[in-house]
């Protein structure tokens, strides 16, 4: 019977919780542990190494409330430099996500860079979507952001 009352004391708290962490939408999406941008990859690797590379946690810097990891410190003071350079557009939600009026978490291994800029998806299957149209959709959501976090 103890189990049970906890069970549900814990079920309770989630349902408390739940609204106002997933209502809580952050200018930047991180990870709800550790406050991760694009899941600890690094966004100057996209640029440089033409692929997602997983962070270290000995290169990192704060920005815009999200902790932004580097496969190096060269990486991490280029980022330092000019954020708004590296750091994925739309906060780093997906960009098809964000054409459709909408917020939704991403796979760092679904990118593309367009125009010099960093765009993320939701997954492989999202972002076959959006690459049918991405200046229309990149059009949409240009129009659709900051919005959707509201």
């Amino acid at each position: 019977m103890k189990t049970l009352s906890s069970l549900m004391l814990v079920g309770l708290m989630l349902v408390i919780a739940a609204p106002i962490a997933w209502g809580a939408k952050g200018e930047i999406n991180t990870t709800l542990i550790g406050k991760k941008a694009i899941k600890g990859y690094d966004p100057v690797a996209y640029f440089t190494d033409g692929k997602p590379v997983e962070g270290k946690k000995e290169f990192t810097y704060e920005w815009k409330g999200a902790k932004w990891f580097f496969a190096s410190a060269e990486h991490r003071d280029q980022f330092k430099a000019d954020p708004d350079k590296y750091a994925p557009r739309y906060g780093g939600y997906c960009a098809y996500a964000v054409a459709m009026g909408k917020t939704a978490d991403i796979d760092p291994k679904a990118w593309k860079i367009v125009d010099g800029k960093l765009y993320l998806n939701y997954d492989q299957d999202i972002q076959k979507k959006w690459q049918a149209d991405i200046p229309g959709f990149i059009e949409k959501a240009n129009r659709n952001w900051p919005g959707v976090l509201k």
